[in-house]
């Protein structure tokens, strides 16, 4: 077959709509496009000048534009993966394109995203998608590794994933992306540059170590950097933002130290201006090395995968972590004056009545600014699904999006649910905002003076040769 015309699609859940609230406020309609779809798009668009890539996220799918495409790929994480569905059978039902499904749901349920399109893509698609579109134009039936399908007898063959590539020094075209240009001076919509993939730890509730392996693969520093400098200027160029932040969307930037340490120096030397945040475990917060050239280099938060409050959890899923330690390392995040986010999942089996007032009031005690509250989800693949699978209210993948989904050991669903909302209410209460107004002057001031003798501190470390 010919091949003249890629698009790729971002299903969003729900598909972005235009709202005066989402002028200014971050909701569930607005998120930035995905870069990893974006990457695919770029080394597609090498060899098909006409790609494009929809992010429902930000904008309407055209979708005579994609009906008239020779090939479509969409790809969905798991909440999104029904709405990608519904996407794939319409496509089916109104165009002759070949469609496939990726992304990171699809490669833990090929036989499920299969049922809804041509090919299944497993695994980081950068090597495997040229040899796919090759395959198509030789009219011949992938069968190559990463690569799974329904034949015409409804047998399933999968060829299991692919190698996961080596050099992911790919810069993604952000202008590929329709409407992004546009919807980019939005105060919601940061910048994103995804540095390094792979993680070593190994996380029972983790899913992306199951796509990305636990062998770390990074971009060059000086890839990163120039990266950085195109997202800055895809955002802000002829723009008056009033919030400018880039963040660093790796899962685990910090496993190469020697790497990250280079990374933080080539944005150094660059001379770069800007805010950064970044996620991070808690061990980097015991780094003071690390965090004088993160404060050195712009960065004013960490989020931190805190996840539990209470040692049990961290056993009973085989993370290495202590509260103890947790708590030494935000005091110490803090003492270089960058902020701390807190990330916490709500569900493990210890969980009671009572766990979102005392995971609030930890952030509170802890001087946490900022939580991203998640029930546990069970992804398929992943070693807590396996183990708790049989607790599953439902496998209705678009409620893993701050809904309990399972039933807890100590408490029902419904409480569970509900101790969520009382930590928000809690740490986000109208008392906490009105105190933390009156004294952000003070706030900054603090900020300040504790950037300033970071890099102080970094000065003197330089200068002594360290």
């Amino acid at each position: 077959m010919e091949i003249r015309k890629v698009r790729f699609i971002e299903p969003g859940a729900p598909p972005y709509r235009r709202s005066l609230l989402n002028l200014f406020v971050y909701d569930r309609y607005i998120r930035n496009p995905s870069t990893g779809l974006m990457t695919l798009a770029t080394i597609v668009q090498r060899q098909v000048p006409d790609t494009l890539m929809y992010s429902e996220s930000i904008s309407k799918v055209r979708w005579d534009d994609c009906y008239d495409a020779d090939v479509v790929f969409i790809g969905a994480f798991t909440f999104a993966a029904p709405r990608g569905y519904a996407i794939a059978d319409k496509i089916r039902r109104h165009s002759k394109a070949v469609v496939v499904i990726g992304g990171l749901h699809a490669t833990a349920c090929p036989e499920e995203a299969a049922k809804h399109a041509d090919y299944v893509l497993l695994g980081e698609g950068d090597e495997t998608i040229l040899s796919f579109l090759d395959a198509l134009r030789a009219d011949q039936v992938p069968s190559f590794d990463g690569i799974a399908r329904f034949d015409e007898d409804g047998v399933l063959h999968d060829a299991g994933m692919p190698k996961p590539p080596h050099d992911i020094d790919t810069i993604p075209n952000r202008h590929l992306v329709w409407n992004y240009h546009k919807m980019a001076g939005h105060n919601t919509l940061w910048g994103q540059v995804h540095a390094s993939r792979g993680c070593p730890y190994n996380c029972d509730y983790c899913a992306l170590v199951r796509l990305y392996g636990r062998r770390v693969r990074t971009r060059s520093p000086q890839n990163v950097v120039e990266d950085i400098r195109q997202c800055i200027a895809f955002h802000d160029e002829g723009r008056h933002r009033i919030a400018t932040m880039l963040w660093l969307t790796d899962d685990n930037f910090f496993a190469d130290r020697e790497w990250a340490l280079s990374v933080l120096d080539a944005i150094i030397e660059s001379d770069i201006d800007y805010r950064f945040t970044i996620q991070a475990r808690y061990e980097v917060g015991l780094d003071d090395e690390m965090l004088e050239r993160l404060a050195k280099a712009g960065f004013v938060e960490l989020s931190l995968g805190i996840e539990f409050i209470d040692d049990d959890s961290f056993q009973e899923f085989h993370k290495r972590s202590t509260t103890s330690e947790i708590e030494r390392a935000i005091a110490n995040i803090h003492a270089h004056g960058i902020r701390a986010r807190g990330l916490f999942i709500f569900g493990a089996p210890g969980d009671r009545p009572g766990v979102g007032k005392a995971v609030a009031n930890f952030a509170i005690e802890n001087g946490i600014q900022g939580m991203l509250l998640q029930s546990m989800y069970f992804i398929p693949g992943t070693p807590v699904y396996d183990r708790f699978k049989g607790d599953l209210l439902h496998t209705n993948w678009e409620k893993c999006v701050g809904n309990v989904v399972h039933r807890p050991r100590d408490i029902t669903p419904r409480q569970l649910q509900r101790e969520m909302i009382i930590c928000s209410k809690t740490y986000y209460s109208w008392r906490r905002l009105f105190h933390s107004l009156a004294h952000l002057p003070e706030e900054l001031a603090r900020e300040q003076h504790a950037t300033v003798a970071s890099i102080a501190c970094c000065s003197r470390a330089s200068s002594s040769g360290r």
